[in-house]
Parts: C-alpha cells; sequence; structure tokens
C-alpha cells in the first residue's frame, strides 16, 4: 500500500510525499525513523483494475535491482562519492520507476537522510534485508561492503530461482500446446464429424458422446466459460496475495511429491544465505533471525524463524531454535551452526550449508527434469491418442455399415 503524508523535519523544513508500507502504523514508523514528524498521513486509494496492470507493468525487476546494486557496489568500492555515484546510476538506469526513485533518494540524501532511511521509504523495492543492511554497514563505516555482499546475494538468488523456473518451462509449454490441441479438436473438429455419424446411425463411444457434449457447450457459451474463467483468475489472485491465501499455497505447494523437497532445499539454502550475509554485515544475530524469515518469502519458514528469534531472546541457541523446527531444518542444518557457534565461524558454517543446498537444488532439479519429461510426454501421449480414437473408433464403426 503507498501513503501520502506531510511532515516537518528536525529543522522544521515541511516534507510532502509517498511511502510504500503494509500498514499506516509501519507507515508512520518508517517516516519518525527517518527523523520527520507526521502532520499528515492518508492512503493513496487503489485506482480501477488496469492501474494494477500499470503497476505490474512500471515495477522495478529483479534485475534491475541486481544491476543496480552491482553497480553501485563498484562506484561505491572505487571510492566515489554517495550523491555522485546515484546521479550515475541514475543516468544509466533504464527502468523509469527506478529512474524516478533515485531521484527521491538523491534528493533525500542532500535534505540530510541516511542512504538507509531513503531506502526504507521504497519498501516494495528495497527489501527490510536490503535496509538492515545498509543501516548496520553506516554504524561501521563500510557501505561499500555491504553493498558488494548485497550484489553477490542477489545474483545468487536470481540465479536459484532462475534455474527453477527454467525447470518448469518445458513441462508448462507441453501442457499448454496439449490444451490448445484438444481446444481445437472438441470446438472444431467434433461438431464437423457429428452429425455425420448421427445420419448414419453410427453408436458412438461414451467419450465421444462426451466431446460432443462439450464441443457444442462450448461453440455455445464459449463468452460465458471465458468470462467465469477471467474472474476466477482474478479472484484467486486476489485471494493468493493475502497473507491467508500465501499461507494456503504455501501448504499446497509443500504437499506435492518431489515439488515439496525442492522446495525445501531452496528455502534452506535461502536461509542459510541470508542469514550469512546479514551476520557478516554485523546485524545482530536475533534481528538477523527475522529479518531472513520475512526474506526466505514461505510462510511457514517465516513463522519458524519468528519462534526461532523468540527462542534467542530467552537464551537458547540457534541451534537448539532450529532443532525444534526439524522438519523445515535437516539436522545437518542444525550440526554445521552448533560448530559454527562454537568456532565463532558461523558465518562462514552458513555459507557452505548455503553452497551444498544450492548444488541439492541443482541436482534435484536435473532429476526432475529427467523425470518430468518422459513422464510428461508419455501422459500427453496417451491423452491425445484418446482424443484421436474418440474421432477413428466411431469412423471404423461407419466403414463397417458399407
Amino acid at each position: 500500500m503507498k501513503f501520502k503524508y506531510r511532515a516537518r523535519t528536525t529543522t522544521g523544513d515541511l516534507q510532502v510525499g509517498l511511502v510504500s508500507a503494509n500498514s499506516r502504523n509501519e507507515a508512520a514508523n518508517i517516516l519518525t525513523s527517518n527523523g520527520l514528524y507526521v502532520l499528515i498521513l492518508d492512503e493513496v486509494k487503489e485506482g480501477v483494475w488496469y492501474n494494477r496492470i500499470l503497476d505490474f507493468a512500471s515495477r522495478v525487476k529483479k534485475k534491475d535491482l541486481m544491476i543496480f546494486t552491482r553497480q553501485f557496489a563498484t562506484l561505491l568500492s572505487a571510492r566515489i562519492p554517495l550523491d555522485d555515484a546515484l546521479a550515475t546510476l541514475k543516468k544509466q538506469t533504464q527502468n523509469p520507476t527506478l529512474y524516478s526513485i533515485l531521484s527521491e533518494i538523491s534528493t533525500d540524501i542532500d535534505a540530510g537522510l541516511s542512504l538507509s532511511q531513503s531506502l526504507e521509504k521504497y519498501s516494495r523495492v528495497f527489501s527490510g534485508f536490503y535496509v538492515s543492511m545498509v543501516r548496520s554497514a553506516e554504524v561501521t563505516g563500510r557501505v561499500d561492503e555491504a553493498v558488494g555482499f548485497l550484489a553477490d546475494y542477489i545474483e545468487k538468488q536470481s540465479a536459484l530461482i532462475n534455474k527453477v523456473r527454467n525447470a518448469l518451462i518445458y513441462p508448462a509449454v507441453m501442457i499448454g500446446l496439449f490444451f490448445v490441441v484438444a481446444g481445437i479438436m472438441v470446438v472444431i473438429v467434433f461438431p464437423q464429424i457429428g452429425p455425420v455419424f448421427e445420419e448414419a446411425g453410427v453408436e458412438l463411444p461414451v467419450f465421444t458422446r462426451l466431446m460432443l457434449s462439450i464441443g457444442e457447450f462450448l461453440a455455445e457459451w464459449w463468452w460465458l466459460v471465458f468470462s467465469a474463467f477471467g474472474v476466477l483468475i482474478v479472484v484467486a489472485a486476489d485471494y493468493f496475495r493475502t497473507a491467508e491465501g500465501r499461507v494456503l499455497m504455501d501448504e499446497i505447494l509443500f504437499r506435492v511429491p518431489l515439488i515439496n523437497k525442492l522446495l525445501r532445499e531452496l528455502y534452506v539454502a535461502r536461509f542459510a544465505e541470508s542469514l550469512s550475509v546479514l551476520i557478516k554485515g554485523g546485524i545482530p544475530i536475533t534481528k538477523a533471525v527475522e529479518i531472513t524469515g520475512h526474506n526466505v518469502g514461505n510462510a511457514t519458514y517465516r513463522e519458524a524463524l519468528h519462534d526461532v528469534a523468540d527462542d534467542l531472546q530467552r537464551g537458547l541457541s540457534l541451534s537448539q531454535g532450529l532443532e525444534k523446527h526439524s522438519k523445515l531444518f535437516p539436522p545437518m542444518v542444525g550440526q554445521m551452526v552448533a560448530i559454527g557457534e562454537s568456532t565463532g565461524r558461523l558465518d562462514v558454517l552458513l555459507s557452505k550449508v548455503s553452497d551444498f543446498y544450492t548444488r541439492e537444488v541443482d541436482s534435484l532439479i536435473g532429476s526432475l527434469i529427467e523425470l518430468i519429461q518422459p513422464l510428461l510426454m508419455i501422459v500427453i501421449g496417451v491423452l491425445v491418442g484418446g482424443l484421436f480414437a474418440s474421432i477413428l473408433i466411431p469412423i471404423y464403426n461407419l466403414a463397417q455399415t458399407f
């Protein structure tokens, strides 16, 4: 959600702008932490449905954020001043939304805000993980190193997500082609040959009669089917954007064989990498675990890591907290974390855990591709064969009458 605010700075200057947050309280906290005294804070109502499409089209993609972060890290490591680095990046970016955000960030920094305070105003682009890393680095004076860590992290996560996404492209294309072929057969072919069989008095198999009925219905009521399908997609998309919907989707995915194993290893790799980067950046362990919970991208893991953070506040170790959630974190993770805690090299051990499970994800993706392709070909072959058989069998019966 976006909120329009009017506030006073510590010097008494009036400031007006927009801030992105999940709630009014969160928006007020963001502004207050930036040293602003809030006068007016109003939610910007979402417009009609097509505004969502425009917002989606104008979003800052992960690739844009990855390129920006890598270039930002390079400029800062070259000891280029912050305002000059932002000005250079603003000229280079091709995303108009990111260009506008960088302009606002430059203005905020010129007005006296810190980099982390400026980034926090755009929570839809810069996550809490991102902002926390920068805020911690500002205290230690190692912003260039922190941004370098962020660039490495985003690149690794993007590569991992792309591998999973690419593995699903082939099955999705094959299933889509099957539905296209089935639609043409049912809507165009079957209605054309149906009357021929009826006039000849040929007895039709059950499957053929079913296909004919579906084809006749779609030919007459196609507009109703497409409308209902469109409404269903919109309603489902809105529901799965909610907290309850995300939890339900996570639970559904965790019940799918093979996919649940892939997701668990993916989330463990993301957890270990995120926590390692945060610890290297100097974030306190309890805060780092909380941030990692929001960064993993799964409601089940978020709740589990929230419990682990509570355990840390009560004096338990991280390994003890993880052992309570053995269904989500394999025993090896707890053992590696325990070794890291005892040797004082927790960030290094977590990085090794991340590397191990990243390789496991790569291996599992390869195995799934090798398994899915022939299995998918067999299933689609049987379904296509059934469609053609529903035509060929009546034709054969018709030829027998002559």
